[in-house]
């Protein structure tokens, strides 16, 4: 059975824009790392794919608010939760 290996971010990115760059094949690549032609391929298309989501327009902005609204939910139910809680424990004596 063969081993796996498991690859930093920054080794797969290297390799990843080295195969985007076209200045050497994959096969050569594939030889100077030691990896599959397939692995190469797959790396690039994620960086490929990952390049979009930077020049997004308003996609950072969107999640912050999204994270912003979940956490003021949060916070109104962590409120209730409060009150009831005040309101259990003075109507049980405590």
């Amino acid at each position: 059975m063969a081993k796996r290996t498991n690859y930093t971010a920054s080794f797969k990115a290297k390799v990843a824009l080295e195969a985007l760059r076209g200045e050497r094949t994959l096969s050569e690549l594939a030889a100077t790392y030691e990896i599959h032609p397939t692995l190469i391929t797959k790396w690039k298309r994620q960086a490929v794919e990952g390049l979009a989501e930077i020049f997004c327009a308003g996609g950072r902005h969107d999640k912050d608010a999204v994270h912003e609204a979940e956490i003021k939910e949060l916070h109104a139910k962590i409120g209730q939760l409060t009150v009831e809680k005040d309101f259990l424990g003075k109507a049980f004596g405590r």
